[in-house]
């Protein structure tokens, strides 16, 4: 007994454990070493499949979706200012003249649209030439 370390408790060759990949290995713990091992090649096959293919398309899904969202509000604010400039137009600068109102509102909206037609970009350099 004076050999032994305080605090440490005797070496026991009975009780000591033996590594996992021992010899002694039962056929139980095999088989739970298989069912971990499938069970984390499951979990990666699911995890790429996700990180591969579902994720870009609830990404794509996303921006459709906000897309349409943001497009159907910018229409609606632009109506709602186009009709408030016609009555307010209507009422203060041109004093009941509704055509006046109209007159100037779609002179701004065509030329506001050719500058937009003329700065337009196409795909094809050959496109803009050919028409």
């Amino acid at each position: 007994m004076a050999d032994q370390t305080p605090g440490v408790p005797p070496a026991d060759p009975e009780s000591q454990i033996t590594p996992p990949g021992g010899p002694e290995r039962s056929a139980s713990d095999r088989a739970a070493g298989m069912s971990v091992q499938a069970a984390d090649m499951v979990d990666d096959l699911v995890a790429n499949v996700h990180d591969r293919f579902i994720r870009p398309v609830v990404l794509g899904a996303r921006a459709v979706v906000f897309g349409l969202l943001i497009a159907v509000l910018a229409t609606t604010v632009l109506v709602l200012v186009s009709v408030s400039l016609v009555r307010l137009l209507t009422i203060y600068a041109f004093d009941g003249r509704v055509w006046a109102s109209y007159l100037l509102l779609g002179g701004l909206f065509t030329a506001a649209g050719l500058i937009l037609w003329a700065k337009r970009s196409s795909a094809d350099p050959t496109a803009a030439t050919n028409s």
